[in-house]
């Protein structure tokens, strides 16, 4: 089998104050993949997305992308590989035009003239922006502004896309206009979210993340249909939500 895009092996970790937050991690990510990361709060699921690109390094264990150890020498490439996206888009977005926010990480990478335009408006396109590259971000919708977001990252070409929480405050368009534009991407994809219908419609796969270990990966529909497996880890399908029997 190829080599995993993410490969995380026995990772464990715990902070300053002597709180283990992962109790030896196994998880492997293949290309073209989409994975949504499940699990209460607390269980360990931003701590795990910080290892990704090398914002934490595990006290045990390894973390690789693509082959590529995540140490501090490959922190630039390894930045390059895994894109993360924020719960919030106004995190990301600081410069006075649409065009020159996704412009700022390629640049940084030393992209100019027509490669470092044509890097930008591939990746406005991708996510249905490209109208707006001479706007000021703050004048757009908080939706408008979170797929622009997600278009800083796609210009940096990554092997692996991490979206955390994406479905959060967005109105129901909005919400669905965000699943097509994910669906529609060549990257792989990892969700962290408590939007179980959302990961359900996205990620054919899902791993539960509980006290900082896994507890259950395999296919979404098989995992949010186990009550007994959802009630032991504090997750719940909204009231009403009806899990279809389509495979």
């Amino acid at each position: 089998m190829s080599t995993p895009v993410l490969d995380l092996q026995g990772v464990a970790f715990a902070y300053p104050d002597g709180h283990q937050a992962l109790h030896g991690v196994d998880l492997h990510v293949h290309q073209g993949e989409r994975v949504a990361l499940l699990g209460p709060n607390g269980a360990g699921k931003t701590t795990l997305v910080l290892h990704l690109n090398g914002i934490l390094s595990p006290g045990l264990g390894t973390v690789s992308i693509s082959g590529l150890p995540v140490t501090k020498d490959n922190l630039l490439e390894v930045r390059r590989r895994v894109g993360i996206v924020f719960q919030d888009p106004d995190d990301q977005l600081f410069m006075g035009s649409v065009r020159e926010d996704v412009a700022f990480g390629p640049r940084n990478l030393g992209l100019r003239g027509q490669e470092l335009d044509r890097r930008v408006m591939d990746a406005l396109e991708a996510v249905g922006m490209a109208a707006y590259a001479d706007r000021p971000p703050h004048h757009l919708s908080y939706g408008q502004r979170r797929r622009v977001a997600v278009a800083t990252v796609l210009a940096m070409q990554p092997e692996i896309l991490v979206l955390d929480e994406p479905s959060s405050n967005l109105d129901p368009a909005s919400r669905r206009e965000l699943a097509e534009i994910l669906t529609s991407l060549d990257v792989t994809l990892m969700l962290v979210t408590h939007d179980l219908p959302y990961a359900l419609e996205l990620c054919p796969r899902s791993v539960i993340l509980s006290d900082g270990v896994v507890a259950a990966d395999g296919p979404t529909r098989d995992i949010l249909g186990d009550e007994q497996l959802m009630a032991s880890h504090r997750l719940e399908l909204p009231f009403g939500f009806v899990l279809s029997s389509r495979a």
